[in-house]
């Protein structure tokens, strides 16, 4: 089940790899200094709400997902991409599409946070677990030989260390980090968004030549995710303002992070590539859309 899609490479040298995660890590760095030690009494306040959020994302997504690409039977490549971007934590930008929403805000940036901390160690061994259910994908891990220690030590450079920088400089320097925030917030909203440019732009005849084919099925895996943290979240018998944020967050994945993973281990593999740009452009579209839409037919303002 593997086409030429599956053998394009992405070329992308040491000093562009870099550039990628640093990138990356900036964007994590804009997320932590919004994080105070209130978020995460979050957890222990509402232990119940965060569980529901973090199964969603964690547990029901990748599954979902393997159900979906059991059904569709895309190309390989794309398969292990869709697979990548669902055991990804959650989007830097599901915050602000969260307030958007007028929805719980404090449980959106504990998930983001929770879920970045646990991708250490979940996003390595849940693209191996999830991926073993889709054979054409197996092979794919199986030939690359994925080395699960530097897929570890990667994430930590550039999802933790930012992580803990951006919270201590929170502590230390609330005023300054305060005024700088609504700055850092757009900025790394552009640099994103030049990340997935630069990660389509090598090789952009290709990627426009697949782009209908790919952004069809990146739209209904997107729609899926939505819809699946909103049900998980209705089931478990929860406000309508933390069913809004978990659909959005189970709807945001870190594909930034997906493609710094898969320039540093799978040479930027075409169909990975292909879902983990698009995707990343696709959920900020989605995104406003949602956010926007449920703020309209909100029947109460955010308090």
């Amino acid at each position: 089940m593997r086409n030429e899609l599956d053998f394009i490479e992405y070329s992308f040298d040491a000093n562009g790899v870099f550039f990628i995660n640093v990138a990356v890590a900036f964007v994590m760095f804009g997320v932590a200094i919004g994080l105070t030690p209130d978020h995460f009494f979050e957890v222990l306040q509402r232990p119940r709400k965060v569980f529901v959020g973090l199964f969603s994302q964690l547990i029901c997504l990748p599954l979902a997902t393997v159900i979906l690409v059991t059904i569709i039977q895309p190309h390989a490549s794309v398969a292990l991409g869709m697979i990548l971007v669902s055991v990804c934590p959650g989007g830097n930008i599901s915050n602000f599409m969260v307030s958007v929403a007028r929805a719980n805000v404090a449980l959106s940036v504990c998930l983001t946070a929770l879920t970045s901390i646990t991708a250490i160690v979940l996003t390595p061994l849940g693209l191996s677990f999830w991926g073993s259910f889709y054979q054409p994908a197996q092979d794919i891990m199986v030939s690359i030989e994925l080395d699960f220690l530097d897929v570890f030590l990667t994430i930590v450079m550039i999802i933790i260390v930012p992580l803990l920088i951006g919270m201590y400089l929170r502590k230390v320097k609330p005023e300054l980090v305060l005024k700088a925030q609504p700055f850092l917030r757009i900025l790394s909203m552009f640099i994103f968004i030049f990340i997935v440019i630069a990660a389509i732009f090598s090789n952009k005849e290709v990627f426009l030549e697949n782009l209908p084919s790919v952004l069809g099925i990146v739209i209904l895996h997107n729609l899926i995710a939505y819809l699946t943290g909103a049900s998980i979240a209705m089931l478990a018998g929860l406000d309508i303002s933390d069913v809004k944020s978990i659909a959005i967050e189970t709807g945001i994945q870190n594909s930034g992070l997906g493609l710094a993973l898969i320039f540093a281990f799978f040479g930027g593999l075409g169909g990975m590539t292909f879902v983990a740009a698009t995707w990343g452009m696709w959920h900020i579209i989605s995104g406003l859309i949602i956010s926007n839409g449920l703020a309209y037919f909100s029947k109460k303002p955010w308090e």
